[in-house]
């Protein structure tokens, strides 16, 4: 029996950057506006190392407040300026591009669609920056059901598939005679799902690591299940022995928010298991 890693997974740029930002400013006054990242064991991590968490900024009478990778609209840096609380941006450089994008396509008369689901921080966070004024689209259903409008600009979540998103475009493609596309989906986000699906397609099962509020690991998981019996854990504790029976290939992947030390304990739980 053989265990595989994906040639792409765990932390990407922006999450890494996230990370190092928030343990910069670990002083035991500071908190991310929610958590900072969707993996919940490395958010309890950082608040053992002085990095708190709250939902709403007035729950933080003084001190620092991290923006989180998924960023936030506007109005939170405004209040967070009102009450005196000194701001920390992570948000993640693609996440700040697709705001910045949707809020540039307003301003010169767009209809903005954000390709993306409607409850995930991020995409709330574009549809702020838009100032409220996007259409949010998960299906092609949706799409389908789009009015024509003049001028139509489409961003995207930075984790949707690339798969769905065109998909959506291309029911979007009659909506309007003047269309603005901007495929705002990372870099990483592609890379980590093009590996799995290459490495879905040579196993047997394949564990998908990561944090079960996290869309990209979520979505891993999803790609993975279309080639092979596939498991989303967030840890090695997880794991079942009977999982492996007559089983000759295990591959291992992980959503971009997932950290280094955990991937090492799935693998090395995976090969306790079959040593057994």
């Amino acid at each position: 029996m053989e265990i595989f890693l994906a040639e792409y997974l765990g932390f990407c740029y922006g999450v890494k950057r996230a990370i190092k930002i928030a343990r910069e400013n670990a002083d035991g006054k500071s908190c991310t506006l929610g958590p900072i990242i969707h993996n919940p064991q490395m958010v309890d991590r950082l608040k053992s190392e002085g990095v708190g968490v709250v939902e709403n900024l007035a729950d933080l009478k003084e001190g620092t407040i991290i923006i989180r990778s998924h960023g936030v609209g506007p109005q939170v840096y405004e209040e967070a300026e009102n009450i005196n609380l000194k701001v920390v941006d992570a948000t993640c450089p693609f996440v700040k591009k697709a705001q910045l994008s949707a809020k540039k396509l307003v301003e010169e008369g767009y209809q903005v669609v954000i390709i993306g689901e409607k409850n995930h921080p991020e995409v709330k966070s574009i549809f702020e920056w838009s100032d409220k004024k996007a259409i949010i689209l998960e299906t092609e259903e949706e799409a389908k059901q789009l009015s024509s409008c003049q001028k139509l600009g489409i961003v995207s979540q930075t984790t949707v598939s690339g798969e769905r998103f065109r998909k959506i475009v291309e029911q979007l493609l009659e909506k309007s005679s003047e269309i603005k596309i901007l495929r705002t989906i990372c870099t990483a986000t592609d890379q980590r799902q093009a590996a799995a699906l290459e490495l879905a397609q040579k196993v047997d099962v394949m564990l998908v690591i990561g944090g079960k509020n996290s869309a990209n690991t979520t979505r891993l998981a999803q790609l993975c299940k279309k080639y092979c019996t596939t498991y989303h854990i967030e840890t090695a504790e997880e794991l079942t022995p009977e999982w492996f029976n007559e089983v000759e290939k295990i591959g291992i992947t992980a959503g971009a928010s997932t950290p280094d030390w955990i991937i090492l304990e799935v693998q090395e739980k995976c090969q306790t298991i079959l040593e057994k």
